[in-house]
């Protein structure tokens, strides 16, 4: 393979660009124009009226600007200064009103008001009724102010207060879920005190039965007077045997009624032969 002249593959090739660059740059440039510094400001230039925009970053209203001027000149909120006050705040109103009216407006409003409180006390002061000071014309201005300071004030103190995603992160942290699931331990008095609460409960819906019984008094007349016969006299007590009390306190009194019925249909006699002695009884017709 047979090589090239020296010089054959450098010949085709394009010549380079020449470097336009100045070596030594006087002034510092004005503006970059497509990534080039531009040093001169081209003569067919055009500005439109409402390319430059002023945006009063410093003060929040008219109110903020007259509370701005008021605290500057240590002035006293409850006795301003109208003449320089009003004097200060539309050398300020000027400068708004010449980069943009529709900015001022609202500022101009304020300015109004000011030349009106102005002018108010330069006024005789009206006599007021017996007893009553006169209204003081800046009474509302004074009273607007003390209340935009205090809503700045806490504004601040809000603004002061930690935020999420301004001073801090919240931690997101993951939970395993597959988790075994651990069940308490069950303590001898842990049953004993459920046992308590089970008994409790079982007293509320307790019931008290009552079965009716049928019992006769004739019945027991009967069974008295069987018993006396024969004998002369019986003993009360003996009268109300182990069976009758065994039947419980309804069967003893319903025998006892049958005794006292006995004595008032003269069929027995009960008698006593002294104070605290034994009681006996006997039938009324016995002859013995």
């Amino acid at each position: 393979m047979t090589e090239p002249a020296s010089g054959t593959a450098y010949e085709s090739l394009p010549a380079p660009t020449a470097d336009v660059t100045p070596d030594v740059i006087d002034g510092i440039a004005l503006a970059r124009l497509y990534g080039e510094p531009l040093f001169k400001l081209p003569e067919d230039l055009y500005i439109p009226p409402d390319a430059l925009e002023v945006f009063l970053e410093a003060f929040e209203g008219p109110l903020d600007l007259l509370l701005y001027l008021i605290r500057k000149q240590n002035f006293n909120v409850l006795d301003i200064p109208m003449a320089a006050l009003t004097a200060q705040y539309l050398a300020y109103i000027e400068q708004i009103r010449r980069s943009n009216l529709e900015l001022a407006a609202e500022y101009l409003l304020m300015a109004a008001m000011l030349i009106e409180i102005k002018s108010r006390m330069l006024l005789p002061v009206k006599k007021a009724a017996a007893g009553e000071e006169a209204e003081d014309p800046r009474a509302e201005l004074v009273r607007r102010l003390v209340e935009y300071e205090r809503i700045k004030l806490a504004a601040a103190q809000l603004d002061e207060l930690p935020r999420v995603g301004r001073d801090f992160v919240r931690a997101i942290v993951t939970i395993e879920q597959t988790m075994v699931r651990r069940l308490p331990t069950v303590a001898p008095a842990d049953l004993q005190q459920a046992w308590v609460e089970v008994l409790r409960r079982a007293r509320l819906y307790a019931h008290h039965q009552i079965a009716r019984e049928q019992l006769s008094v004739r019945e027991h007349m009967s069974l008295i007077l069987k018993r006396l016969q024969g004998r002369q006299f019986v003993e009360f007590g003996d009268l109300f045997d182990a069976a009758t009390l065994a039947r419980g306190v309804p069967v003893v009194i319903v025998h006892f009624l049958a005794l006292l019925e006995l004595a008032r249909e003269a069929l027995i006699e009960i008698t006593q032969a002294a104070p605290y002695a034994p009681i006996y009884v006997r039938l009324a017709y016995s002859t013995s």
